[in-house]
Formats: structure tokens, sequence, C-alpha cells
């Protein structure tokens, strides 16, 4: 055993696991199974103290790090070779402050953990698409939830953090008290300070009117277009996604779906039923195969997108859109919808704008995202070939939809190691650098996306 990891083993009170013992695979494994990572050693780290200790051996030995609660999004992070994977997955208490509506929340919680907690208050958090997604890692990228086109980016709501700089200081950082980090990480990524817990805001939010409507692909381009067509008016309370699905033939997969192919329409309306009236009316005048649509508990928000819940190997990629026309609608189609022997599970169209586009004064490093629509494509890679099929035929719709494709890339639906200036305007990027700079000089942690200054 080498002498950095047995003087971490005496000061750390959770496992230091080691390529060849026991519990290795599992304790590397990231969410998305297509990706092999192969760090030099995995810290299971179940307090601030473990996190500090890390950093502490870390300097001495000058070993670089790296941090992932549930390891979504870990791809784009490459392989870690020589770097020492910090897991906060234990580290999920989660507090709820129902006067100030505000959550604290260790740095290894999921969203299911705090929106089942918030919900007991008739509170509801800016919540990923999925129950299983980590809530820091998710929020350092910005934070795109199901209510982000009425209250904007989760990113933008956080109140504080609790973190550990790369030099060993644990550190509260909020608007007074290390502003610039503050900044740096309320949608910079997290290559800045490792955050061990975070406190943001929670919204009066209890139930919504929310769910989907499913027509045979066949019907996808009127489909498409109809809902696009009702997106151009709808209230800043209603997010909706349009979308392709080629559900596989698993067996656990109900026998109505399980095989087949759909155009879907999902929404979620924060102000009842009536206020999503306009995009329903015109698409339930297309007969929908399928109306799931009621109201529910704003924690099931959750799983409205129905998006896996386990490990599974994927890989994807999208293009912001400035805007989208019937031409959109017709390429997406044409390269995504039946015929065209696309090998992806599921394509779809986010509707972005109101204050998911609105920068407040007192944003982080992304106040908004500057682009009407989102479109994502993602399918199973169970092999190279397919994984290669995949990537390839992501090019193709990125291809497609190029004519109306935004300045910028969106971090938290970026899948590969991509260059940070994708993703901010020059003068965001140069004081993302600065922030790199004063806190990480020596560039001991590694983020999802690299910075080259």
């Amino acid at each position: 055993m080498s002498s950095p990891y047995s003087a971490l083993r005496r000061r750390h009170t959770g496992p230091i696991v080691l390529p060849g013992d026991a519990g290795w695979d599992a304790a590397r494994r990231p969410w998305n199974l297509h990706n092999e990572q192969h760090p030099a050693a995995v810290a299971l780290c179940g307090s601030t103290a473990d996190v500090l200790a890390v950093v502490d051996v870390a300097n001495q030995h000058d070993l670089r790090l790296t941090v992932q609660s549930t390891g979504h999004n870990a791809t784009a992070a490459g392989p870690l070779t020589d770097t020492v994977l910090v897991r906060t997955s234990s580290m999920r208490a989660v507090s709820i402050d129902p006067h100030a509506r505000r959550a604290r929340v260790e740095g290894g919680a999921v969203w299911q953990d705090v929106a089942e907690a918030a919900a007991v208050h008739g509170l509801a958090a800016l919540a990923g698409s999925a129950p299983d997604v980590g809530v820091v890692g998710y929020t350092l990228g910005g934070g795109l939830s199901w209510l982000a086109r009425r209250y904007g980016l989760a990113a933008n709501h956080v109140t504080a953090l609790e973190v550990v700089t790369a030099d060993g200081r644990a550190l509260r950082v909020d608007h007074d008290h290390e502003p610039e980090l503050f900044w740096a990480l309320r949608g910079g990524g997290g290559g800045f300070a490792i955050v061990t817990a975070m406190e943001f805001s929670l919204f009066p939010v209890a139930e919504v009117f929310a769910g989907a409507l499913f027509w045979p692909w066949e019907r996808a381009g009127e489909v498409l277009e109809r809902w696009r067509q009702a997106t151009t008016e709808l209230p800043e309370g209603v997010t909706s996604v349009g979308s392709l699905a080629q559900v596989p033939p698993l067996p656990d997969i109900p026998e109505p779906f399980r095989g087949r192919s759909f155009v879907i329409v999902e929404a979620a309306a924060i102000d009842g039923e009536a206020s999503v009236a306009p995009l329903l009316e015109p698409l339930r005048a297309l007969s929908p195969e399928l109306d799931a649509f009621a109201t529910m508990p704003a924690q099931e928000l959750s799983r409205l997108h129905m998006d896996p819940e386990e490990p599974v190997p994927a890989t994807g990629g999208h293009q912001l859109l400035a805007d989208a026309t019937p031409e959109t609608i017709a390429e997406l189609v044409r390269v995504a919808g039946p015929g065209s022997g696309s090998p992806l599970l599921s394509v779809e169209l986010r509707h972005l704008g109101g204050a998911a586009g609105r920068w407040p004064d007192d944003a982080g490093a992304l106040g908004g995202i500057d682009g009407r629509y989102l479109a994502f494509g993602v399918g199973m890679a169970i092999d190279p070939d397919t994984a290669a099929a995949i990537d390839v035929h992501v090019g193709t719709l990125s291809d497609a939809l190029a004519r109306w494709k935004a300045d910028r890339a969106v971090l938290n639906f970026t899948e590969h190691p991509t260059d940070l200036r994708a993703f901010f305007d020059p003068a965001t990027y140069d004081r993302l650098v600065a922030v790199k700079r004063r806190y990480d000089p020596d560039d001991r942690l590694v983020a999802s996306h690299r910075m080259d200054d």
C-alpha cells in the first residue's frame, strides 16, 4: 500500500478503497455505466472532517481530487487517472426551515430527500427531473427544474455554501463571505471548492397540475408542431417538454408501452389546470392515445419525466436553440422520428424562457439560459458499437438543428469533456479563471469540464 493512502486511512473515518480491494468496482462506479472511470483511490466521506483529511493528505502528497455524490454526468470528468475520487454519497442529511422557506442539505443529498422533507411543509425545491440526481452537482451546474420558467435556475436561489477549499480550509461562503467564490460556485461548476453542505430557498408550491399525453410516433410531426405553437403563448407557470420515445422491449415495462414508439408531451403547471389549457386544449383535439394529466403533490414532479432511477449505460448530447420554427420540428422528426433509423431512445425539446432566461441582479456565474428551447437526445450504450452509433446520431441531430443553435451550451446537459468556454461569455470565463487561480492555484480539484487559461 502506498504511503499517502496509509496516512489517509489513519485519519479518515470512512473507507478508503484502492484498486484490488473488495468493493472497488462499486466504489468507483458512476451513475452512467457507460463511463469507465479508474481513479487512483476512492475516499468514502461521511463528514466534513473526512473531506478535510483527504484534502490535507492530497496537499502533502501532490494528489489531485474530484468529487461525486451520485456520479451523474461523471463522464465529462474523464477516466480520473492519478486522481482520488471523493465520494460524498453518505452525507445526506436534510433540514428544513419552514418559516424562512429554506433547506440545508449535506453534499451527498439527492433531490428526493429534499422534495419529501419540504413537502411536509407545503414547500417545493427547484429539483431535477429525476429523484436520484445529486442536489449539489445539479445546482453547481445551474439547475433547470420543472419550476424554472417561474422561478429561474436553482443556482440563483442558493443562499450559502459550506466548502472545503483546495488548501484545506473549511469555509462558509455567501454574498458577504468569500463573494467571488460564492459567485463562481453558483453555475460555474465544481472545480473551485468541495461543497460539503448547501442552503437554498424553497417555494410555496404544494401541488401541481401535471402529466403526459401519448400518441403513436407516426404522428410526431403534427403533434410536435401543435405543441411548439402552443408554447409561444404559455404563462410562465407552465413548463413543458415535447419528445420522441422508442421504448425498449424490456419485461419490466408495462405491456401498453413495451417495445413501442411514441410522441409525448409532458407539462407541469404551478397555477392549476386552467393555466395549462392553452397547451392541452389544442393537443387534446389531436386525440391522444393516453391522457395522464392530474393534480399531484409537487414532490412527484421528480418522476414525471420517467428518467431511470437505477444506473444505466447511456450516451447522448444536447443543442441549445435560440428559437424553434415549423422547420425545426420537421428537421427533428426527419432525423429522429419514424423511418430515420435513429438509435436514440429519447429525443426531446424542452421549452425554456420565462425566468429561466432572465439574469437576476445578484446572479451567480450562470444567471440564466439564453435560449428558447433545449434539444437533448440519449440512447442506451449497451456495447461500444451501439455507443458509437448513438454519438454519431447525436451529431446528426445537432447538424440538423444548427440553423437555430444558440451561442452557448448548457453545462448540466453536456455529457462529454468540454472546454468551459463553451458555456460562458468571455468576461464570465475570465472571471471564473481568476477565481480558480485564487482558490485552487495548483489545479488540485478536477471538475467535470476543464478550463484552459
